[in-house]
């Protein structure tokens, strides 16, 4: 494995890291003030994403984005992520992976408009009953003709206020297991404004002002089986498929909050004077700061080996829940201990520390949680000796 960047790579950090700071930066206060990100900001920014480069370029060049290994779209989301979460994610959209196991039709229904900055995706699979367990889920797809009727609410469906459209994923079945019946899924892409389907507004939340959740209800909601995404009853074989690299994108948007916290850190450490000397003269602030830095060092190195090793082939569900698991917590630490150091000043929303670790929380749960991630990481260390 090597640890240099490449010319391209420094490239891509350097310029997204100054579309990041010229053009999100400048807003983020706005959006954290109100809650709310306006529509024609959002086209704005967009536009200017669009020109430099940036918009959709997680997905391949034969559909129009940047064709980028996995390594340099993780360095191009730690830039993303150290802006306001809202603003990174819904101006310069990266389209879910997901959209590339729709077949040709599907992918000129759904997958350009979302590239050319259209329309956006949404995935919906949590319940208000079913989280880390989706094949507890309660919402449900039946065949009826040439159909499928749909029934049931989904629940913390990110942006679904924006979206053109849904991909669902419902119970359509069940098998016998080992552990008894379990259900079988199907995903559909649901189109906004098909009858039985209701977009809600979601829940107020401490993470991620201006980044929307919405609930999904379906009252007998008829998709014809052309809006079937992958085959019926495989589901879970298309989300294991297409989102396995999502833990890893998580990852890497938490690193570079990170590491704005921690440069703050270290700025006011040095400025801040206290008892005649600057505070990160005194053990209690330097040890602080050499263990943020250090933790830091090891989420990264862990996340960028899940990448060179997602590349190679090699990589295991356990590498990813390793660097999910350490970025998210390491954000949760190193935005604590940002704070500590500026004290009261810390809290204020002056400075973007405070939101920083408001938004962290969510982190350790969204995209499975620090217990799930756990969970993998154990289960593939016992299936190696037959446990």
């Amino acid at each position: 494995m090597d640890f240099g960047l490449s010319e391209e790579q420094h490239m891509i950090v350097e310029t997204t890291r100054a579309f990041v700071e010229t053009e999100l930066y400048p807003h983020e206060q706005t959006v954290e003030r109100t809650g709310v990100l306006p529509l024609e900001l959002i086209r704005e920014i967009q536009a200017k994403a669009m020109a430099a480069g940036l918009y959709a370029a997680n997905m391949p060049v034969e559909v129009g984005g940047a064709g980028l290994d996995t390594l340099s779209w993780l360095l191009y989301e730690k830039e993303l992520g150290r802006a306001n979460y809202a603003l990174h994610w819904t101006c310069v959209a990266r389209p879910s992976n997901i959209l590339l196991a729709g077949n040709a039709e599907q992918r000129e229904r759904y997958l350009m408009p979302c590239i050319r900055g259209e329309t956006w995706d949404c995935l919906a699979m949590t319940e208000p009953g079913a989280g880390s367990d989706l094949r507890g889920m309660k919402a449900s797809a039946k065949a009826d003709g040439g159909d499928w009727v749909l029934n049931g609410t989904k629940h913390f469906i990110s942006h679904a206020d924006l979206a053109g459209f849904a991909i669902v994923f419902m119970a359509s079945g069940e098998e016998d297991t080992p552990r008894g019946r379990k259900k079988l899924i199907t995903a559909f892409f649901v189109d906004k404004g098909t009858p039985g389907f209701t977009v809600r507004e979601g829940y107020r939340n401490v993470s991620h002002r201006g980044y929307t959740n919405a609930v999904l209800e379906f009252d007998d909601c008829r998709v014809p089986v052309a809006n079937v995404l992958g085959e019926v009853h495989k589901g879970f074989e298309v989300a294991n498929s297409w989102l396995g690299a999502t833990r890893l994108q998580v990852a890497s948007t938490c690193l570079g909050r990170a590491e704005r916290a921690l440069a703050l850190a270290v700025a006011y450490a040095a400025e801040r004077k206290q008892f005649g000397q600057a505070i990160g003269k005194f053990q209690g602030v330097s040890f602080k700061l050499a263990d943020m830095a250090m933790e830091l060092k090891a989420a990264e190195l862990l996340t960028r080996e899940a990448a060179w090793k997602y590349d190679s082939g090699t990589v295991t569900e356990g590498d990813m829940a390793m660097a999910k698991l350490k970025a998210t917590e390491v954000l949760a630490m190193v935005a604590d201990e940002a704070i500590q150091i500026h004290g009261g000043m810390g809290l204020m929303d002056e400075l973007p520390l405070e939101r920083i670790w408001r938004d962290a929380r969510v982190e350790r749960i969204w995209e499975g949680t620090s217990e799930i991630q756990r969970h993998i990481i154990s289960r593939e260390l016992l299936r190696a000796v037959g446990g």
